[in-house]
């Protein structure tokens, strides 16, 4: 398990454990670092918070914590905007509730006591979630940045050029001669490091879908 663990494309990642069991905690840890993985434990979803810092990986997290129950913690983790991946385990687990985390997008439910394959291969789905998601971000930023170099005339020269218009029709819509129109369009493609027009919608509405509704 640990040599086939080791392949893992997210081998950096930590796995987060928040049990208030600090037998079940200390045996995880101990598990997961013999199969060569990070992992931080805490003993309620308000240490958790306390120390949280935007670090690669995934959250094991008991649904039935004392306080700050998994299940509330996953509601609040999801208001504040922070994706990270969460395997949700217990000992008594019901219908509603499995329902409730996966629908709010819960990676897996784990019923205790589990099986070690089960655990790591939704730990491995976990880490790949993760590092996608943060790949995409950082995609996401750097057309976000190169948007930002761009001049009001060349914002609203690419809104419409990526709407489907025209130089020519573009020209009329914005008052402007069609080799303006052309010359604003060549600094736009430059400027986002388009390699042509359908790359440059590609880039738009990836940032479009990205945007919160």
């Amino acid at each position: 398990m640990s040599e086939n663990f080791d392949r893992a494309p997210a081998l950096h990642s930590t796995v987060f454990i928040v049990d208030d069991d600090a037998a079940i905690c200390e045996g995880l840890c101990n598990l997961l670092e013999s199969l060569g993985m990070d992992a931080v434990r805490f003993g309620s979803a308000e240490e958790f918070i306390a120390d949280w810092q935007d670090r690669p990986g995934c959250l094991m997290l008991d649904a039935r914590l004392p306080g700050m129950t998994g299940v509330e913690l996953q509601e609040k983790l999801r208001q504040s905007g922070i994706t990270i991946p969460i395997i949700f385990m217990t000992a008594h687990g019901d219908v509603p509730m499995v329902r409730k985390v996966m629908k709010a997008g819960a990676v897996e439910f784990l019923a205790k006591p589990f099986e070690q394959e089960e655990m790591i291969a939704a730990i491995r789905h976990a880490f790949e979630m993760d590092s996608s998601r943060r790949i995409e971000q950082r995609e996401l930023d750097a057309i976000q940045s190169r948007l930002d170099t761009l001049t009001p005339r060349e914002r609203e020269v690419m809104h419409l050029v990526t709407q489907g218009l025209l130089n020519k029709q573009t020209a009329s819509e914005l008052n402007l001669s069609e080799i303006s129109v052309k010359l604003h369009r060549r600094h736009v493609l430059d400027k986002m490091q388009a390699e042509s027009l359908a790359d440059l919608v590609k880039m738009t509405e990836r940032v479009r879908k990205a945007q919160p509704k």
